[in-house]
C-alpha cells in the first residue's frame, strides 16, 4: 500500500512549524503504530531538527539528493537515522553553504520512492517558498499550514495560501494548524476561519514552559510530556488525521507535477505547444472580460489597483481549473507563468510589463502580437514574449493613452504619449501600419541622470561639463542636435539643471518628459484634435503662450516646426539662455534643418533674413550622437560666431575624435579641445567673471577609450576646475584657474 507525505509550511518565520513537523511525526507514528519518515528540508534553519528531535542525523539530505541508485528498503538505510520512538530522521546540513547547493531534483526521485518505504513521511518545508519546499510540496499529500494568532503572520500565510492556489493545489489538501493558541486572544480560530475561508485543522494550546524544556533537553515534547498541552494538540492531530482517513481522500485529488509543457532541445515550447497556450490564453482573457469589469479599476490608487489584482487572479485561477490543461502544461512555473501574462494583459501592459521592469532594457519595440525587439546596453534583441493577438497589442496602446486624455482610432491612427514613470510612447495602428499594432517606448530612467553619469559613461569630460555649466548659467541659447535616440532629452535635462534655481523655467513638449529639478518650473504639454476636429493645440500656439508668462528661460523638447520661427524669436528677444533640440547629423546640418523648419512657419521670411536670426538668436550648437558600439557621445560643442555674407559661421570648442575599435566592438577615441575660446567668454568676463582658459586645453588625463571613466581634468598645470562644478564663487586671489570668478564692484 502507498504511503503518504504531509509537508509543514509556514508564511513566516517563528510559528513554530519545526517543532509541530518533529513532534506530529513522533504522534503519529505512536498512535498508529507504524514508522515515520521525518524530513528536514528548511534551508533558513539548518540543523534546528537535530535539536529538536535530539537525533544525530547519519548523513543528510544532500547527500540523499547525490545519491545516484535506486531508493529501496535496503539503500535508504544508509541515510536515515532510526529512533526506538519509531521514527526515522535525515536532517539538513548544518552548514548553510552546503544547504544552498542541495539538489532539488534528485530529491524528487527520492521521494517518489519513499512511499513505497514508510507509510508516512512529514517533511519540515521552512518558510519560504524555494526549490526544496517546491518539491517537497509536489509529492505531498497534505500540506499544513502553521499560522500563530498574529495579524501579520496571519497575512503571510493567507499570501501563501493564494499562491499554493495559483499554482494549482487543490484547496482540499491546504489546512491550517493554529499554534500558540489562547483562550480570549482577539485573534480566535474563528478569526483565522474568516482570512483563511476554512477553519483551523487543529488548534495547538501556546504552552512556551514545557517547548523551552524540551528544547534545552534536545528531545520532543511527545516523549518528556506526554500530558502537556502542546502535546495533547499534536495528538489530538494525529488522531484526526488516522480517525477521518483523510489522507485517503486527498490521495485522489488532481495535484500538479513537474512534467511541464513540452519543450524543444533549445527550451522553447514547440509550434504546437505554443499554439496551444496562446488558445488558453485567449480564452481564459474572453471569459475574463465577461466576468469582470476590468475598466473600472482605478490605475492612480495603489490600494485598489492591489485588490483589483487579487480579485481578478482568483478568477483567473477559477477559470483555469475548469478547463482541459494537462495538454498545455502541468507545472508550477507554467501554472504561475500563464496567471502572471493573464493578469499583465487584462491589467497591466500585458508581455511588457517585464522588459519595463527590467532596469537595464531602455527601449522597448513591438511590430505587431508576435514581434517585440528591444534595447539592452546600446544593441536591439528580440525577445521570446510575444502577444496573443493584435487586440491585445491595441487593448495595451489604449491602457497607456486612456489615462491622459490621447486616443487611437481609424481617423488618428497615431499618437504620441507617456507612461506613469515619464518614459516616451508612440504608437501606430492600422490601416497606417501594415504588419499591425506598433509601439515604441523610450523608457524613462528611475534616478535623474546627471552630468557627473556622462562622465563616467565616456559621454563628455569633466572640462566640457564645466564649460556647459558656464555657458548655461551665461544665459547662451543652445540647440542640441542629434539623431533619434542619441540622448538629446536627457541632455537638455542635464543642461537644465545648471539653470539657477531662483529663474522662471517654462517647458513645452508633445508628451512631457523634461524633469528639472528646479522650484519654479511651469510645465506645458499640447493637445490632440477632440472627436469634433478642434480643440486641437500644438507646440507653436504653446510658445506664444510662453511669451506672455513672463519666462526667464524657454525649454522646447523639440523643434519640429513652425514653432521654430517662434522660438528663434524668443531667443532674440529678451529670452537669452533658452533651449531646444532639433533632428540633424552636425552641427552645419543643423543650421539648415532649423532654416528649413523656420519655413514651415509659412511667414514668407527670405533665406537671408532666416540666416540672420539663427545667427543672432543662436549662441551654441551641441553634436550628441549615438556611435555603432551603442554608447553615446558629444561630439561637438560648437559656436555660431555670426554670418559672412550668405554663410554662418561656426567654430568647433570641442570634438570627439574617433580613433579605432577593439576586439569587443567598442569604438575607442579621445575628445579634444580645439584651442578656440568662444566669443561669450569675453562678454562674461567684462560682466565680472573670471572664467579658466585651461578648460580650452587638451590633457592628456582627459583622453577617452571606450567609454571608461576619465580621471579628473587639469587645465594650464594646475588645480582641476571642477572642485566648485563649474559654478560661479567670490573671487579671492587672482590666479587665472579654477571657476569663474566673479570681481567685486570698486
Amino acid at each position: 500500500m502507498a504511503g503518504h507525505i504531509i509537508t509543514i509550511i509556514g508564511g513566516k518565520g517563528g510559528q513554530g512549524k519545526s517543532q509541530i513537523a518533529a513532534n506530529l511525526a513522533f504522534a503519529y507514528a505512536a498512535e498508529s503504530r507504524s514508522k515515520v519518515l521525518l524530513l528536514d528540508f528548511d534551508k533558513k534553519a539548518s540543523g534546528d531538527q537535530n535539536f529538536i528531535t535530539g537525533i544525530k542525523s547519519r548523513k543528510t539530505v544532500k547527500d540523499l539528493s547525490e545519491f545516484s541508485g535506486a531508493i529501496d528498503p535496503r539503500s535508504i538505510m544508509q541515510f536515515v537515522t532510526a529512533h526506538p520512538a519509531g521514527v526515522s530522521y535525515i536532517g539538513m546540513p548544518s552548514d548553510p553553504t552546503a544547504s544552498e547547493s542541495i539538489n532539488a531534483d534528485g530529491l524528487g526521485k527520492t521521494l517518489k520512492a519513499i512511499t513505497n518505504i514508510y507509510p508516512l513521511t512529514i517533511i519540515d518545508a521552512g518558510s519560504e517558498m524555494n526549490d526544496l519546499a517546491a518539491k517537497a510540496l509536489e509529492f505531498s499529500t497534505m500540506i499544513f499550514l502553521v499560522v500563530t494568532p498574529d495579524i501579520l503572520a496571519l497575512n503571510q500565510t493567507k499570501r501563501l495560501y493564494s499562491d499554493l492556489v495559483t499554482m494549482m493545489f487543490p484547496k482540499d489538501m491546504m489546512q491550517v494548524i493554529l499554534n500558540q493558541h489562547q483562550k480570549g486572544h482577539p485573534v480566535t480560530p474563528e478569526v483565522v476561519g474568516k482570512a483563511m475561508g476554512k477553519l483551523p485543522f487543529a488548534n495547538i494550546p501556546k504552552d512556551d514552559q514545557t517547548c523551552v524544556m524540551a528544547l534545552n533537553q534536545k528531545k520532543p515534547v511527545m516523549l518528556i510530556a506526554k500530558k502537556s498541552n502542546f502535546a495533547k494538540g499534536i495528538i489530538e492531530c494525529s488522531r484526526k488525521i488516522i480517525q477521518k482517513n483523510i489522507l485517503k481522500s486527498l490521495a485522489k485529488l488532481n495535484k500538479p507535477t513537474d512534467v511541464g509543457a513540452k519543450k524543444d532541445s533549445s527550451g522553447q515550447m514547440d509550434g504546437k505547444a505554443k499554439n496551444a497556450w496562446t488558445e488558453l490564453k485567449s480564452r481564459i482573457h474572453k471569459s475574463l472580460v465577461d466576468e469582470m469589469d476590468l475598466k473600472n479599476s482605478d490605475d492612480n490608487d495603489p490600494k485598489a489597483s492591489i485588490i483589483m489584482r487579487e480579485q481578478t487572479k482568483k478568477m483567473v485561477v477559477e477559470l483555469l481549473s475548469k478547463e482541459d490543461t494537462k495538454s498545455v502544461f502541468q507545472s508550477r512555473e507554467d501554472m504561475n507563468r500563464i496567471v502572471k501574462e493573464i493578469l499583465d494583459e487584462a491589467l497591466g501592459l500585458g508581455p511588457l510589463e517585464d522588459l519595463l521592469a527590467d532596469k537595464d532594457c531602455s527601449e522597448i519595440m513591438v511590430v505587431g502580437p508576435d514581434k517585440i525587439f528591444y534595447e539592452k546596453d546600446g544593441k536591439v534583441k528580440k525577445s521570446e514574449i510575444t502577444f496573443t493577438n493584435d487586440r491585445q497589442v491595441l487593448n495595451v496602446i489604449e491602457r497607456i493613452v486612456a489615462p491622459i486624455g490621447r486616443r487611437i482610432d481609424e481617423k488618428t491612427p497615431y499618437v504620441d504619449a507617456r507612461l506613469k514613470d515619464g518614459s516616451r510612447v508612440h504608437a501606430i495602428i492600422p490601416p497606417s501600419a501594415l504588419d499591425g499594432c506598433c509601439i515604441t517606448i523610450r523608457k524613462f530612467p528611475e534616478e535623474v541622470v546627471t552630468y557627473k553619469d556622462y562622465i563616467r559613461w565616456g559621454s563628455l569630460t569633466q572640462s566640457m561639463a564645466d564649460f556647459l555649466r558656464i555657458a548655461v548659467e551665461g544665459h547662451r541659447n543652445i540647440v542640441v542636435s542629434g539623431g533619434t535616440g542619441s540622448g538629446k532629452t536627457t541632455l537638455i535635462n542635464i543642461l537644465g539643471g545648471f539653470i539657477p534655481a531662483n529663474e522662471r523655467i517654462i517647458t513645452c513638449e508633445d508628451s512631457a518628459e523634461l524633469n528639472f529639478p528646479q522650484d519654479h518650473v511651469v510645465r506645458l504639454e499640447t493637445r490632440p484634435p477632440s472627436l469634433e476636429g478642434d480643440g486641437e493645440i500644438d507646440i507653436r500656439c504653446l510658445v506664444k503662450q510662453t511669451l506672455r508668462m513672463r519666462p526667464e528661460r524657454i525649454v522646447v523638447g523639440e523643434c519640429r516646426g513652425g514653432e521654430t520661427l517662434d522660438m528663434l524669436q524668443a531667443m532674440g528677444t529678451g529670452h537669452d539662455g533658452s533651449m531646444t533640440t532639433v533632428h540633424s547629423n552636425n552641427p552645419r546640418e543643423c543650421i539648415g534643418r532649423l532654416e528649413t523648419l523656420v519655413q514651415y512657419a509659412g511667414a514668407g521670411i527670405s533665406p537671408k533674413a532666416i540666416r540672420e536670426m539663427i545667427a543672432n538668436s543662436v549662441h551654441m550648437i551641441i553634436q550628441q550622437k549615438r556611435l555603432d558600439d551603442g554608447s553615446r557621445k558629444m561630439t561637438h560643442i560648437s559656436e555660431i560666431g555670426g554670418i559672412q555674407g550668405e554663410v554662418i559661421t561656426l567654430q568647433d570648442i570641442f570634438l570627439f575624435q574617433q580613433r579605432d575599435i577593439d576586439k569587443n566592438g567598442k569604438i575607442i577615441g579621445e575628445f579634444q579641445a580645439t584651442g578656440f575660446i568662444p566669443k561669450f567668454i569675453e562678454i562674461l568676463e567684462r560682466k565680472g567673471y573670471n572664467v579658466p582658459r585651461g578648460l580650452f586645453t587638451n590633457n592628456t588625463g582627459e583622453k577617452k577609450g571606450g567609454g571608461s571613466t576619465p580621471p579628473p581634468a587639469s587645465g594650464g598645470g594646475g588645480k582641476s576646475p571642477s572642485a566648485n562644478d563649474g559654478k560661479p564663487r567670490p573671487k579671492q586671489r587672482p590666479s587665472g584657474q579654477g571657476k569663474p570668478v566673479k570681481k567685486r564692484p570698486s
